[in-house]
């Protein structure tokens, strides 16, 4: 079937602004936006830029917006989306070119939040064992693929490019409430901070755009009242005992 496209390009060292370019192709409905895009540059344009990886929603480089949805292109299926398919870069993002975002402070906030077990006591000589029941309190937060889609549909990240986001606060969530792990101290004042979870409206726009479907809000909202609880007794335990 043919599909109509309406893709935002720029290239910042030779245009002064993005440009809207439309290009037409041939691909099945049950193909993805992904493929579409993939028709678009072997066929009509080689200029066009964007990024993909694994193409099976698993390493998230393929996230842009997709008729004003962040969305991961190799997820959308062709049938389920209105023509003229409207593509364009996440936003909050400097573009590199097209559809392609600099990411580089977004995995400086990643790193802020210690994405990492932190324990005090040497390695055990078999794995570190918690129960079933533990592991389901951050199971939702493990899922993260770090895309970027939950933070640049952030409204306060929009407007604050500094906020740390929802991507990172959803990765520290995933250790602060892992029992193994006694990092809390390390992690919840970077979270703490004028530009931490306290930015976050619960305005959902995060939860909606996750292609993993994380309740990223809820997390967001766990974080915070762990840091009130925290406040109320500083000398409570880590967060998951």
């Amino acid at each position: 079937m043919p599909v109509r496209l309406r893709i935002q390009r720029f290239n910042p060292e030779t245009d002064s602004a993005p440009q809207w370019r439309e290009y037409t192709v041939e691909v099945e409905p049950t193909d993805r936006v992904l493929d579409a895009l993939h028709a678009v540059k072997w066929h009509c344009d080689g200029s066009l830029a964007f990024r993909r990886s694994c193409a099976h929603g698993v390493c998230g480089s393929d996230a842009m917006m997709i008729n004003g949805k962040n969305r991961l292109a190799c997820k959308l299926l062709i049938k389920d989306v209105k023509q003229p398919i409207v593509v364009e870069p996440m936003r909050g993002f400097a573009v590199v070119k097209d559809l392609i975002v600099d990411q580089t402070k977004f995995f400086e906030k990643y790193r802020a939040v210690k994405p990492y077990l932190i324990a005090a006591e040497p390695p055990p000589k078999t794995e570190r064992l918690q129960s079933p029941k533990q592991q389901e309190r951050f199971e939702d937060t493990t899922k993260c693929i770090l895309c970027g889609a939950c933070t640049t549909s952030c409204p306060s990240f929009w407007a604050n490019g500094e906020y740390v986001g929802p991507a990172a606060i959803v990765q520290a969530h995933r250790f602060l409430f892992d029992s193994r792990d006694q990092g809390a101290a390390e992690r919840l004042p970077v979270l703490n901070e004028a530009n931490g979870v306290w930015r976050c409206r619960t305005i959902f726009n995060c939860t909606d755009a996750c292609p993993r479907g994380i309740n990223v809000t809820k997390a967001i909202v766990e974080v915070q009242n762990l840091l009130v609880a925290r406040a109320k007794d500083p000398r409570g335990s880590d967060a998951a005992q």
